[in-house]
């Protein structure tokens, strides 16, 4: 970890064999690592583009675009790109059967609820709602506040089948159809907080 690595080793000489899923402490931490390097290049770009053009956008609309960047990348290193902290480190495997994907749906996510552990069954089906809910949110918002559901939830589903698809072919996760399916709830749920934002916006202005 480039930036993260002395809290890391501080929890984990800490709370190692102390926490049953400290696995997945250590690999938030990493992906937030990662994300703040990938972000750090995102705003240089960003700041060079914003200087290059004469439109301008709101500092909201402006601050909107830097927080889904982040979120993006975030949710980017979080599920896919897990094993490898730079490009050339990644490893393809495009040689894997098609059966290595859970195509039935629910099938996987009815073993976990009656699994005698449900931590597996929150993180997967909340944890993937939880993943996209910003998304629903800070879409409208950057690209349009005119954009329709229908174009927000496509945009939602297009990016986790993206996800599952790169899990596929970088062994990063288990592709599943569930993943999909709670991801495309989560830009649903936070499409209609944006809407009931927006017009609780419009009542107090008028």
């Amino acid at each position: 970890m480039l930036f993260l690595g002395s809290f890391y080793n501080f929890l984990s000489a800490l709370y190692a064999t102390r926490i049953n899923h400290f696995a997945l402490i250590k690999l938030t931490l990493l992906a937030l690592d990662k994300t703040i390097f990938y972000f750090l290049i995102f705003a240089v770009i960003r700041l060079i583009w914003l200087l290059c053009v004469r439109r301008r956008r709101s500092i909201p609309s402006e601050a909107s675009v830097w927080l889904l960047a982040f979120y993006i990348i975030l949710v980017l290193m979080f599920t896919t790109f897990r094993e490898s902290y730079f490009p050339w480190q990644l490893n393809f495997y495009f040689n894997r059967p098609l059966s290595d994907i859970n195509f039935v749906f629910l099938k996987e996510t009815w073993k976990m609820v009656y699994a005698q552990s449900k931590v597996d069954f929150i993180y997967n089906c909340f944890g993937n709602i939880l993943c996209f809910l910003p998304l629903g949110i800070l879409t409208p918002i950057v690209f349009s506040k005119k954009q329709s559901f229908i174009k927000v939830i496509g945009a939602g589903i297009l990016f986790s089948i993206m996800i599952e698809t790169l899990q596929f072919l970088l062994e990063t996760g288990v592709s599943d159809i569930d993943d999909v399916f709670f991801n495309t709830c989560g830009m649903v749920i936070g499409y209609l907080i944006y809407l009931l934002g927006e017009k609780t916006y419009q009542i107090i202005i008028v």
